[in-house]
Order: C-alpha cells, then sequence, then structure tokens
C-alpha cells in the first residue's frame, strides 16, 4: 500500500470532519480578504455603492454558473469539484494580492474597480464549492444528524466573523492588506491538503436522479422540475428569497451605518461581536439538533431576527448595534441549518447537486440585486431624506436623529418590517406549513448509503467537461 493510500481517509464521518475542518480554514482566510478588500473600498471611496459594487460582482458569476455547477457536480466527483473551486479562489487571491502589491511599490494606482474582476473570476470556481459540500453531507451523515452537521457550517461561519475582523484588524496595522492577503493564500493551501486526503463516497442512484440523464441541457431542467412539481418546495423557495434579501441588505449596510459614526478599528471589533452570536447560534444549533418541526425552527427565529432590526435604528450607539449585530446573526444558523436539512431530505442524493444548485441560483439573485440597491437607497433617497432638512427629517428624525448613517437607520426599520410579513404569508400557505406531512423523505432513516455497485463511475472536472 502505498503512502498517499495509507493517508486517504474513508470512514463517512472522520471524512466529514476533516473536509469541514478545511473548509473552515478556508472560510477564516475568505473572511480576511472581504473584510480588508471592503474596507478598503469604502474608505478610499467613502461610497455605498462602490462598496456594494464589491458584493455584487462576488456573487453574480455564481447566479449564472449555478445551475451548471449543480449539474456538474452530479456528473463528477464532488470532492475533485471542491478542489477546482479551492484552486480556483486561491488564484483569484494570488491575483489580487499582486495588485495590491503593485500598489504599495508605486507601480499603479489601485482602484475599487481594479478589484471586480479577480472578484469575479474567484466567484466562478466559488460556484462549485457549497453546493458540492452540501450535496454530499448526505453520504457522509445520518439524516437524523443532518441539522446538527448543517449546523457546524454555520459554526464555521461563525468562527470567521469573530476572527477574521480581529486577525485582519491587527495585520492591516502591522503588515497592511499584503499580510491579510498572504494568510488567505495559506489557508487556501490548507483547504486543498485536506481534500487530498480524504475521498467521498459516491451517491446511490434513484429514479427521479436519473430522469433527464444525457445531455448537459436535460439534466439542468431537471433539478427545476423537480422543485417546481413539488409546491411546498416552491413555498419554501419564495420565502428564503425574500429572508435572503432582507438579510444581504443588512449585511451590506451595516459597515457604512458603523462607519458613518466611528472608526474601522470599532467595526471590526462590531464585527466580531456579532461572530460570537452567530457561533453561539451555531453550537446551540449543533447541541440541540433544532425542533422536531423545522419550519417552526424556522419562522420562530426569522420573527426574532425581524425584531432585532428595530434595536440597531434609534441611536448611533456602538453597544447598541454590537448587540443587535450579535443577536441578528444569533439567529441565522438555526434558520439556515433547518432549512439546509429540509432540502437535503426532500431530494434524492443524485439529484441534490442539480436540485441544490437551481435553488442556490435562485436565492443568490437577491444578493446582486441587493447589491445593486442598496447604493441608491441609501446615497440617493434615505441618508439625503434624513439629513438636516431632508424630507424625513421632520417626522423620523425626531425619533432617530438626523445626519450620517441616519437614512441606513430608517431602511433597517423597513427590513424589520418586510421580515415580520414575510413570515406571515408563510405561515398562511398551507403546502408550506403541510410541508413534512405532504412530501415523504427521499433519504433513508440511516442516511443516504452509497450504492457503489449501482452508481455511474464518477468523471474528473476537466476544462473539456466544463466546455461542453
Amino acid at each position: 500500500m502505498s503512502l498517499a493510500q495509507r493517508l486517504t481517509v474513508t470512514q463517512p464521518m472522520r471524512v466529514f470532519w476533516i473536509t469541514w475542518f478545511g473548509q473552515l480554514i478556508s472560510i477564516l482566510g475568505s473572511g480576511l480578504t472581504a473584510f480588508g478588500v471592503g474596507a478598503k473600498v469604502f474608505l478610499d471611496t467613502r461610497s455605498t455603492t462602490q462598496f456594494a459594487l464589491l458584493s455584487f460582482f462576488a456573487f453574480a458569476p455564481m447566479v449564472v454558473l449555478a445551475p451548471l455547477a449543480g449539474t456538474l457536480i452530479d456528473r463528477w466527483d464532488r470532492r475533485r469539484a471542491m478542489l477546482l473551486a479551492d484552486m480556483g479562489n486561491g488564484l483569484s487571491t494570488l491575483i489580487i494580492f499582486a495588485m495590491v502589491l503593485a500598489d504599495s511599490r508605486g507601480l499603479f494606482k489601485l482602484q475599487a474597480w481594479h478589484f471586480y474582476l479577480p472578484v469575479s473570476f474567484g466567484a466562478c470556481f466559488g460556484a462549485f464549492r457549497w453546493p458540492a459540500f452540501f450535496a454530499t453531507v448526505t453520504l457522509l451523515v445520518p439524516k437524523q444528524h443532518l441539522g446538527r452537521a448543517n449546523a457546524m457550517a454555520e459554526v464555521a461561519s461563525g468562527a470567521s466573523q469573530i476572527l477574521s475582523p480581529i486577525i485582519a484588524g491587527g495585520l492591516i496595522d502591522s503588515v497592511g492588506l499584503v499580510g491579510v492577503l498572504s494568510v488567505d493564500v495559506c489557508s487556501f493551501t490548507i483547504a486543498i491538503v485536506t481534500l487530498l486526503m480524504v475521498r467521498f463516497p459516491r451517491p446511490p442512484v434513484s429514479a427521479e436522479g436519473q430522469q433527464g440523464k444525457g445531455s448537459i441541457l436535460a439534466e439542468m431542467k431537471q433539478g427545476w422540475s423537480f422543485i417546481s412539481s413539488r409546491k411546498g418546495l416552491v413555498a419554501l423557495l419564495g420565502f428564503t428569497v425574500v429572508a435572503v434579501l432582507c438579510m444581504d441588505l443588512v449585511v451590506l449596510l451595516i459597515t457604512p451605518l458603523v462607519l458613518a459614526f466611528t472608526d474601522i478599528s470599532t467595526l471590526g471589533i462590531i464585527a466580531s461581536v456579532a461572530g460570537v452570536g452567530a457561533l453561539l447560534g451555531a453550537v446551540g444549533m449543533g447541541v440541540w439538533g433544532g425542533p422536531k418541526n423545522q419550519l417552526h425552527g424556522i419562522l420562530g427565529f426569522q420573527i426574532l431576527s425581524g425584531l432585532v432590526l428595530f434595536m440597531a435604528a434609534p441611536s448611533p450607539s456602538v453597544p447598541l448595534v454590537a448587540t443587535a449585530a450579535a443577536l441578528y446573526l444569533f439567529t441565522m444558523p438555526p434558520m439556515v441549518a433547518s432549512s439546509q436539512s429540509i432540502w437535503q431530505r426532500k431530494i434524492p442524493a443524485d439529484l441534490q447537486g442539480r436540485a441544490a444548485a437551481v435553488k442556490r441560483m435562485v436565492t443568490l439573485c437577491m444578493s446582486p440585486f441587493a447589491s445593486l440597491i442598496a447604493g441608491p437607497l441609501a446615497d440617493d433617497l434615505f441618508e439625503p431624506a434624513m439629513a438636516p432638512g431632508g424630507a424625513l427629517a421632520s417626522s423620523m428624525g425626531r425619533i432617530l436623529g438626523v445626519g450620517p448613517g441616519r437614512g441606513i437607520a430608517v431602511i433597517f426599520i423597513v427590513l424589520g418590517l418586510m421580515t415580520l410579513t414575510n413570515v406571515a404569508f408563510a405561515w398562511t400557505n398551507p403546502r408550506l406549513r403541510n410541508l413534512d406531512r405532504e412530501l415523504p423523505d427521499a433519504l433513508p432513516d440511516g442516511g443516504a448509503t452509497p450504492d457503489t455497485a449501482a452508481a455511474p463511475p464518477p468523471t474528473a472536472p476537466t476544462a473539456g467537461a466544463s466546455a461542453s
């Protein structure tokens, strides 16, 4: 037996934990770059629009490529798809690293729009990472523990939100953005090494998964056909779309809201406090596993998130905004993990790449949309309206105050009302309310056991396959 074979891990739960650890390190590194580059763009331009456009270019390619990525993930070895994603993202970071280094040495003047192309390039590869990961979770984790496994993915996100701003802030002060990007490159290396250590089982073959097999276009359509023929999943998708739009706007606007009355180091502290909330929510969900009726958990925590948004609006106070941000992100892991578990239970394992990619494409549409409207809403509408003498200064201004950031505070109140309204509409929809009773699970009680004899051999993701 070769050394490579001895180092390869195949036990399902050990594979899950090793893969999760590698992705945790990768997310931490990506969080450093996102925080550092985003802060630089906003501080250099003082434009919410320029800042939001960075997010637009990070998500738009994933929206376009999601259906194709999901189809290829169901065809390929999913581990290799994740390797491709990590290597592509690492190359994107190297390009940004080179630009920042050239700027620091005076070779050219770095501007906000220079980041857009490499960020988009990395996003093209990022379209493969999470669909492949979540489509594989059902092969590694028993069905009854899916909520906990998905919560651990949220633990990784929460840890990133705590540590990335602190580390990025310290590195920027000491070695600049170049140091931040150097750590990110190292994180991608660790993620790639962990993926090389494991092997993913192949999904069992199902009748639904075999429908539309043949051409890539037919398989892409199959993902949407599966969802659209199940009204409960369509209703859950509609609810998720509105929830994601509100969340994306909150995440985008929290930076200009905070920087309107304090500095970047304080922003890092608030981001870290918010990350503590996300981490506690994820750990709590991992221990608890969620309610028996996962839809109740989704709607209940969504109500809490809507109410919390009202806390961030009253005054430009660091403790108040930090507390509101922590509580808001505390609600996210239970909602995301419960929702993800429902989708994983209801979709056959060999169809999850396609169906999950369609779901992801629809929800990801909200991120570039939020990026496009956040700037005009803040810079052109609500901020001028809440300036001294503005249209809302004599009404909302008496409650929230006037000046920089107060228009964004009004937007937070509107988003809170939208969130609560979304929950009300979801509960009154009988197809969504009775989803678990009307749509049977596609996974057996022990999880999806790989049928290696029946499953077709996977093909590696090659340039030719990608282009076909």
